[in-house]
């Protein structure tokens, strides 16, 4: 696909009118961004699908009624010139298709891992075009459903006090034919195992509620599975609020879950899911002493959204027409791809992590393995 880019869009922000939006890659993921586009036909458009693949975009196409069709993705971008493009490839090919969006002024939601290396992401954040956009944004949905906000209002409000113990699990189970997919649990066109395209969801979420990072002390290892990549690792992780939080990413647990639970001062917050959560899927459970404050304030928040790919995209939308940056942003995105960065960081040097020991220079900032074998 080339990655020849036309002249930057020119068109003024905010945007008016429906988002006119092009997917990239036409996939299994892409349907989620289709089917939820097609939800919203007074806020979006879905002009144009581009793959490689002729037969999977004529598909793609007539199933969710896209009008144009290219194999060519400088092409779409200098015919149709969208607002938005929606990029669903695999992460190898992010990197240089979400520059050559940005320079033909779209702005991109791009799907998880949005790069291959911290360095790859910086490029990518530097080619956004400032406070007037075009901006690139990373599919990170479990930051909106309304257990998650809801939550987040609590901790803002006070009412649940300082975050102080917290778990972070993301066990899944992927068999040995899950990595016969060529690009799958391979350095170069994965950028690493479970914990950077399958336990960033649940990282991300966590930093979200928790905030920077400080520290990062992991293991990660090669235990069952014919691949380059970990498939399992297990970290601590400091925060800068005084948190402390343990972090496991696996691949190989029958018995598949996603949990999240942060034990704060005057309540635990519990989540426990598998690929995506409701409100039923929250627990809270106050301290001693702090029952009617917290479960008032619990049962007064927010209610009623879903996590999922909607979710989110009714936010990137709503900014795209506000003029402003779409979440999740670049800097955001940045933070969660610097914790993936430390686990693998630490566990091949045998030592505790900084996000100060990932720039530019470490090995880790030019590849998430640092150019190593497990």
């Amino acid at each position: 696909m080339s990655t020849t880019s036309p002249e930057p869009d020119s068109r003024p922000r905010p945007i008016t009118g429906p988002v006119r939006t092009a997917v990239v890659g036409t996939g299994n993921i892409a349907r989620f961004h289709a089917e939820a586009l097609r939800g919203l036909p007074d806020r979006a458009d879905v002009v144009a699908a581009v793959d490689i693949d002729p037969d999977t975009l004529a598909a793609f196409r007539e199933h969710h009624d896209v009008p144009r069709g290219y194999t060519d993705l400088s092409t779409m971008l200098s015919e149709v010139r969208p607002d938005l493009v929606h990029v669903c490839t695999p992460p190898g090919r992010h990197g240089v298709q979400v520059e050559a969006c940005l320079a033909a002024g779209a702005s991109v939601l791009v799907e998880k891992p949005p790069a291959l290396s911290l360095a790859e992401i910086e490029r990518m954040a530097a080619a956004e075009g400032g406070e007037h956009g075009p901006w690139m944004a990373t599919v990170f949905q479990h930051r909106f459903g309304s257990g998650a906000r809801r939550v987040r209002a609590l901790m803002d409000s006070g009412v649940l006090g300082r975050p102080l113990v917290a778990v972070c699990h993301t066990t899944w189970f992927r068999p040995q034919e899950y990595f016969d997919v060529p690009w799958r649990g391979k350095w170069e066109t994965e950028g690493g195992g479970p914990t950077m395209g399958h336990g960033i969801h649940q990282m991300d979420l966590l930093l979200a509620l928790l905030g920077e990072w400080t520290e990062v002390s992991a293991v990660a290892r090669r235990q069952a599975r014919e691949v380059e990549t970990e498939d399992l690792s297990i970290a601590r992780v400091d925060f800068s609020g005084g948190a402390v939080a343990s972090v496991v990413n696996s691949l190989l647990s029958p018995r598949e879950e996603s949990r999240i639970r942060i034990d704060f001062e005057r309540a635990t917050v519990e989540l426990v899911h598998l690929y995506g959560y409701g409100d039923s899927d929250w627990t809270i459970t106050p301290a001693p002493g702090h029952e009617r404050e917290v479960l008032t304030a619990w049962d007064a928040g927010e209610h009623g959204v879903n996590s999922g790919h909607h979710a989110q995209i009714v936010q990137v939308l709503d900014a795209l027409q506000k003029g402003t940056a779409p979440p999740v942003t670049s800097r955001d995105a940045l933070n969660t791809m610097r914790l993936v960065a430390g686990v693998y960081a630490s566990s091949f040097e045998g030592r505790p992590v900084t996000p100060a020991d990932l720039g530019p220079g470490s090995p880790f900032h030019d590849r998430m393995g640092g150019g190593r074998s497990l």
